[in-house]
């Protein structure tokens, strides 16, 4: 079987005689820098190196560009000190580190959306679905690749709450939802049906194995709105991508969300999301459990990163965990996020090939 064929088996549920060996974060050869100082070079070929399978985490995006398009250039407004005051050509008003790397770099001072009349003209102005902007120029050469893979490939959404909170940020997306509903159900809305626009497009000259939405939308408490929010808001537009993912074949929906996603996994299942990931452990996340509770949701992710910093006996605990989550069925076991800067390449290296031997050996019970 190849990497796209064990993916979908394993995450539908489907025979098969192994899970894939995927990284499930980080892109094309994801090296930390201090790992390129003990290893020259190990930023060119970690990915041979360590035989990942599949293509960037595992499964691949089209580059397919699916967020706003037709950006007016930002300015610098001001700068003071160590911060740059930037504004983006959609408008968002940002405060950036000028040196990138010290903590996150960037905070947002003020969001482009801000009620109705704001939103009309965002969605006017930057979500034409028809912008030719929208594909790469090299697409009829990547169409040809695609049709010949081995590895999974994703339609991918920006996300139903992920889409809004980026254009309001959470607390004012979180006094919308009572101040502005039919702000939030536009957005919403509007979003996922210009997403399947594109989506179309695409699906015209190439198969697809999993459509992919961004929502993060948890923190380790659980989820930022409600179970009668999500069904009042959400659930008609992850039903539209149930329908359109039925209509064109596509197996698999699959959510990234951080946090405690337990609960979740439930209002996601019920509105036709089929799998979610990264499941932190440090969240509260336990994959046994959801698998049990949730047969029908398939799982990513799970493992405790951490312990590639506490050494060898930590790992291979953890290793212990891989094995038994194989077996239950429909789980993609890997580290819950990329490796922290605590974590050595040797530790890294040995997390991975203790993780590909349990793969290697291991088989769902299913």
């Amino acid at each position: 079987m190849t990497a796209r064929e064990r993916f979908v088996r394993t995450l539908t549920g489907e025979k098969v005689d192994r899970v894939p060996f995927m990284k499930i974060f980080g892109g094309d050869n994801a090296c930390r820098p201090e790992w390129e100082k003990e290893v020259p070079g190990l930023k060119e070929r970690i990915d041979e190196l360590l035989k990942f399978e599949g293509r960037y985490r595992g499964w691949a995006r089209t580059g397919v560009h699916m967020d706003p398009t037709g950006w007016e250039e930002g300015e610098i407004i001001e700068e003071k000190g160590e911060y740059v005051i930037l504004r983006r050509g959609e408008g968002t008003l940002e405060q950036r580190c000028k040196d990138r790397k010290a903590g996150y770099g960037r905070h947002t001072i003020e969001w482009p959306v801000k009620d109705m009349a704001s939103w009309q003209e965002y969605k006017r102005k930057y979500l034409d679905p028809d912008d030719p902007a929208r594909f790469p120029k090299d697409w009829p050469e990547r169409v040809r690749e695609y049709k010949s893979r081995d590895y999974p490939l994703q339609l991918t959404h920006r996300g139903v709450y992920g889409f809004a909170r980026e254009r309001m940020g959470d607390e004012n997306l979180a006094y919308a939802f009572y101040d502005q509903p039919e702000l939030v159900h536009d957005m919403m809305e509007n979003y996922t049906t210009m997403a399947i626009k594109v989506w179309e497009k695409q699906v015209a000259e190439v198969e697809f194995d999993l459509i992919e939405c961004w929502e993060d939308m948890a923190s380790k408490n659980g989820a930022l709105i409600s179970p009668a929010m999500f069904r009042e808001f959400m659930t008609p537009c992850y039903r539209k991508i149930a329908a359109f993912a039925k209509e064109h074949g596509i197996k698999i929906i699959l959510v990234d969300s951080d946090g405690f996603i337990e609960e979740l996994a439930g209002l996601m299942l019920a509105g036709g999301v089929t799998a979610m990931y990264p499941f932190e452990v440090l969240a509260g996340n336990d994959v046994a459990r959801v698998r049990d509770r949730y047969p029908n949701i398939a799982c990513l992710g799970g493992l405790r990163k951490e312990c590639m910093y506490e050494g060898q006996a930590a790992i291979d605990a953890e290793m212990e965990k891989a094995r038994m989550l194989i077996r239950k069925g429909r789980c993609i076991p890997g580290p819950d996020h990329f490796v922290l800067s605590l974590a050595s390449f040797a530790n890294y290296r040995y997390f991975m090939e203790r993780l590909r031997e349990v793969v290697m050996t291991t088989a769902p019970e299913n």
